[in-house]
């Protein structure tokens, strides 16, 4: 491992250093690698180059499934809200078939964890030679297809490091998050979710809200009055309404 990471940095242009991590993949190496954010065209060159060497995965849709319910079962629910029915099929499922539609990997993260925070840790560990992330709560049913690819679209353009649908200025899911996230990412625990790597990023000016036409990206379902409201507005779009 020491002779991959020293053929790894020996490729860095001896100014690119110290200010700013970039989280590198190198022969099956996973390294957090101190580089300045040189505006040298040979340094970009060399970055770029070296980001197409990592066999990087496009970016990853993670559906967040291990949280426990509490709110929909305290409504009235008798089952978990993301085996509850929506159409006749589980709300995971139509969140699932969403995803797959959209061609972009996935993980589910259905494993228990303390918070949403351990989830979306534990579900970058499982992925971590990424491109991105997308965070998607798996009681999203309604999010489009083509919404998702858009959030992608942003992270491989690199128009930001952190982004987000927002539907009339409502903000929604997923969530997009680039490489640059990593190590945060990787850190995260307890409840609070990954709005701590947003908030950051987005005072540094790097987060970007992307406006969408899609209810589906702030249509969760909590409760059993929710889960009633979104199946109107399924039923509203299979009409073409």
């Amino acid at each position: 491992s020491e002779s991959r990471m020293e053929s790894f940095l020996a490729l860095w242009p001896v100014g690119c250093k110290d200010t700013g991590l970039v989280a590198a993949q190198f022969a099956g190496l996973i390294t957090a690698v101190a580089v300045q954010r040189c505006h040298d065209l040979t340094c970009l060159q060399t970055q770029h180059s070296l980001i197409h060497s990592m066999h990087l995965t496009p970016p990853t849709v993670l559906i967040l499934a291990s949280g426990r319910g509490e709110r929909f079962k305290a409504s009235g629910g008798s089952v978990h809200k993301l085996q509850a029915l929506l159409a006749g099929k589980p709300v995971l499922q139509h969140t699932l078939d969403a995803v797959r539609a959209s061609g972009l990997p996935w993980h589910v993260e259905d494993v228990g964890h303390p918070g949403m925070g351990d989830s979306i840790a534990a579900a970058v560990r499982h992925t971590v030679s990424a491109a991105g992330w997308l965070v998607l709560p798996g009681d999203l049913p309604l999010v489009q297809p083509a919404t998702l690819q858009a959030m992608a679209q942003v992270l491989l353009d690199q128009r930001a490091v952190v982004a987000w649908p927002e539907l009339a200025g409502e903000r929604g899911h997923p969530v997009a998050f680039g490489r640059d996230c990593l190590p945060d990412l990787l850190a995260l625990q307890g409840e609070k979710g990954a709005a701590p790597v947003v908030r950051k990023w987005a005072e540094q000016g790097r987060g970007l809200a992307v406006p969408v036409q899609d209810e589906g990206v702030v249509t969760d379902i909590d409760t059993v009055d929710a889960l009633a409201r979104a199946e109107a507005l399924w039923h509203q779009r299979q009409a073409g309404g």
